[in-house]
């Protein structure tokens, strides 16, 4: 996987949620503050109003799609002036064909401690008029949403970690890469930690990649992440080991060579050190 792909799968804990919801003239829809949750609603047919709480409303057309980054509450309605209705839950369901106005609402829950360095710089709303790769994954989305049973299953789970990967390329595309990933130095020793964690990375190795001597690039491979360069390795394979331990069955010792350490003791007295619990203790949620 590319760096964006890394840092999707490294925000979301647990599995995203969605559904569709439709509506008829007038309506008005409140979805409620959910710390460190991402939403995402995307416009499948018709056209609606995004109303945040603060700031002016949004106007969104068929196959827009917004990015909400900061997990504070908003609505959605025919028109701004229309009276909303709270929804507890953004997967509240609804019929999916009752209304000439159709979205498709989706959630991501998130662990502030292990939100990605590199999206620091993604604005609390991102809203794009989704392009054609946009629209075949959200076309696959509405699909499986119409014929799987849970909003929380492994298809609809897929589909939605690509809805989101897409999103934020296509809002990079248009505003420039975030930081780091604009920096070809800094982004070239990126990708080689991401696609080869376990490897002995040295400063200077990463450097040579850049094509940087090892002062100024760690300064600016510093300045870029807001960490030095080993100290984001270490982030990254201990952030890959949670991943794998909460997801996997894989040994201990494997998971501890797949993330660069030489025995599983050291492996587990870093985990240790960076979450304050025992890895066998952490897969168990203890």
């Amino acid at each position: 996987m590319d760096v964006l792909s890394d840092a999707v799968t490294a925000l979301r804990t647990g599995r995203p949620v969605a559904t569709t919801m439709a509506w008829r003239a007038p309506w008005g829809q409140r979805f409620a503050t959910v710390p460190g949750a991402v939403g995402i609603q995307v416009v499948v047919r018709g056209d609606c109003w995004l109303l945040p709480e603060d700031g002016p409303p949004l106007h969104l057309d068929t196959g827009d799609v917004v990015l909400l980054t900061d997990g504070r509450g908003h609505a959605l309605a025919d028109d701004p002036a229309t009276p909303l209705r709270p929804c507890a839950n953004a997967v509240e369901r609804e019929p999916q064909d009752d209304g000439p106005v159709r979205v498709l609402c989706a959630a991501y829950e998130l662990n502030g401690l292990r939100t990605h360095p590199l999206l620091r710089a993604v604005p609390d709303r991102v809203h794009l008029a989704g392009g054609p790769t946009l629209r075949t994954v959200i076309e696959l989305l509405d699909a499986e949403l119409a014929t799987e049973h849970s909003p929380a299953g492994i298809g609809v789970t897929a589909l939605l970690d690509l809805l989101f990967l897409h999103t934020l390329r296509a809002w990079s595309e248009r505003d420039g890469e975030p930081g780091a990933l604009a920096d070809p130095a800094v982004r070239a020793a990126l990708d080689a930690i991401h696609a080869d964690p376990g490897h002995p990375w040295t400063v200077a190795a990463l450097a040579a990649r850049g094509g940087l001597s090892r002062a100024p690039f760690a300064k600016r491979f510093a300045a870029l992440t807001g960490r030095p360069p080993l100290s984001y390795l270490t982030w990254w394979r201990l952030t890959l080991a949670a991943r794998l331990l909460r997801e996997s069955d894989a040994p201990l010792r494997a998971v501890a060579r797949r993330v660069g350490y030489g025995s599983e003791f050291a492996f587990a007295a870093a985990f240790k050190r960076h979450f304050g619990t025992a890895p066998g203790f952490f897969r168990r949620g203890t």
